[in-house]
């Protein structure tokens, strides 16, 4: 035996050395972004495969990219759904909203208005565009960057930012952090904080909708940092095996705050290219490209509608601003990035494709943000009335014990009753609008 292992140390020593590799963003703070190694194919280079294909037909999708505007700022290819201008013009004005709306939030925060809030500039396209080509009753599950779909299914703004403030009109009574929205009316689901839960919910309720041979699909988001988690490979599995009327959208933006998305597998494969391993359609799209993503939402939803199974589509796009209020990108990433992404602004390039085709203009674009910033303006003051952070104007305090239980057990009844005694106590002179909301 000791011969043996003398011989096994021998032969290991002439072996090279075992090496863990770490992944590493091709660029840091200070260096020059150079997107050369991307390979973007030329719009309407990719042809479009029958909504009922198998799954395994659409293996070249998941490497490729699919796009439709060109440089040339006219749409090509297969893929261009053709929508009229008023239906365009519609797209841009929402994506302009959702701007002008993350800038006045974004400021409010900076203000102490509120606590957190999360922008998603250059990625207003992937919910945007995705909304419209869904139907308005179509159950969505979203993560934390899709306020687009709330402004194109018309969720009022001042409850949008009622809930940021977590004001007494907030109808989620503070519950939520702020922008982690619910509206059972538009069909969006809860958000949670809690990364991938979204999902296998989506899967399940897509599944519920099939059973109970209803017409409405699921769609859900999720980042690609979050198909590291458990609930994307549970979801992906229940979606196959069940042939769940659902669509997986993973919003690949390069970051998952601060780690690049090769610590979550971009360095080996696309994120599209997961679905094939579970038998799941897979497309890869320009996230970029309003009209890509309208037309790639459109074939995964005619796909789930007509019971050709799921869909999992990978929307290759750029976070350009910070993950949230509380991150700083320039201490992580090249401060060049944003200017060097080689697909350009999604609101850019739907307002120079309108261009492009005689549908508008600067001017009118310039009228477009400034009707926006104004009406968001306009709500933010309203909302206001009803309070900011830290300024008293909130929901009663034993609004705490309500909405939980559909009958509140015993003990916290006690508990209501004790704490709301101690409250008066404590604070006998309850500001006037403390009770609003009853």
């Amino acid at each position: 035996m000791a011969d043996g292992a003398k011989s096994n140390e021998s032969q290991r020593s002439n072996k090279p050395a075992l090496s863990l590799h770490v992944p590493e963003p091709k660029f840091r703070p200070g260096d020059t972004a150079d997107f050369n190694h991307f390979d973007i194919p030329d719009a309407g280079a990719q042809p479009r495969p029958d909504e009922a294909c198998d799954a395994k037909d659409t293996l070249p999708f998941a490497y490729d990219l699919i796009r439709v505007l060109g440089d040339d700022d006219n749409a090509h290819g297969p893929w261009d759904p053709k929508l009229d201008p008023d239906t365009l013009r519609q797209m841009l004005a929402n994506m302009a909203m959702v701007r002008a709306f993350d800038e006045r939030m974004f400021r409010g925060q900076r203000q102490g208005k509120t606590s957190f809030y999360m922008k998603c500039t250059g990625e207003e396209a992937t919910s945007v565009a995705a909304a419209m080509a869904l139907a308005s009753d179509d159950m969505v599950f979203p993560s934390y960057r899709q306020q687009g779909v709330l402004i194109v299914r018309d969720y009022p703004l001042v409850e949008m930012i009622n809930q940021i403030y977590s004001n007494r009109a907030d109808k989620l009574k503070g519950r939520q952090l702020p922008i982690m929205y619910s509206s059972r009316e538009h069909s969006f689901f809860s958000i949670s904080g809690n990364l991938a839960t979204q999902l296998p919910q989506a899967v399940g309720w897509a599944m519920a909708s099939a059973i109970k041979e209803d017409t409405r699909i699921a769609a859900t988001w999720v980042g690609e940092g979050s198909t590291a988690e458990g609930d994307f490979h549970s979801a992906c599995t229940f979606a196959t095996v069940y042939n769940a009327p659902v669509i997986l959208n993973v919003i690949n933006n390069q970051w998952a705050i601060s780690s690049f998305s090769g610590f979550a597998g971009a360095e080996r494969t696309t994120f599209a290219a997961r679905a094939l391993g579970y038998g799941l359609a897979a497309l890869r799209v320009d996230g970029n490209d309003a009209l890509a993503v309208y037309a790639s939402q459109q074939w995964a939803a005619n796909r789930a509608r007509s019971n050709a199974g799921p869909t999992l589509i990978e929307y290759f796009t750029y976070r350009a601003e910070g993950h949230s209020t509380s991150d700083d990108p320039s201490v992580y990433r090249s401060a060049q990035e944003r200017e060097e992404w080689p697909l350009g602004d999604p609101v850019n390039r739907l307002k120079k494709h309108l261009i492009a085709i005689g549908e508008w203009d600067e001017e009118r674009q310039e009228a477009m943000d400034k009707d926006a910033a104004d009406q968001v303006k306009a709500a933010t003051k309203e909302a206001e009335k009803n309070g900011i952070l830290g300024h008293g104007l909130h929901h009663p305090f034993r609004t705490m014990f309500e909405d939980v239980f559909e009958e509140l057990p015993w003990h916290l009844k006690e508990q209501a009753a004790q704490a709301t005694r101690e409250r008066e106590i404590k604070w006998p002179d309850e500001h006037p609008m403390d009770g609003a909301g009853k």
